[in-house]
């Protein structure tokens, strides 16, 4: 194998021009991840998307949206804790 040789995983985390092809990653792997983290939630909620470390969220029902709307701070340490980095800052639903 060349010296030179690098995965793909080498190549999108240390090369400075594809930072924001990392963060669109990171992004979507906290959506893909959400019903791993919080398997009770999966009839309730969608996660929608992540845009500038904001988690959007899709309830079921408005008294869904304002329980979690009440522990929106549990959510959010729960995720970060999961990936060991601040992916998350806030909830909003739509």
């Amino acid at each position: 194998m060349p010296k030179d040789f690098h995965s793909f995983a080498e190549i999108v985390n240390d090369n400075p021009e594809l930072s924001s092809l990392r963060n669109s990653l990171k992004q979507s792997e906290v959506v893909d991840s959400f019903y791993i983290i919080f398997p009770d939630l999966r009839m309730v909620v969608s996660a929608v998307k992540v845009e500038k470390k904001t988690l959007f969220l899709s309830a079921e029902s408005a008294a869904w949206k304002s329980e979690l709307k009440f522990k929106d701070q549990i959510i959010i340490e729960k995720i970060n804790n999961h990936f060991k980095e601040e992916r998350v800052k806030w909830i909003r639903f739509v």
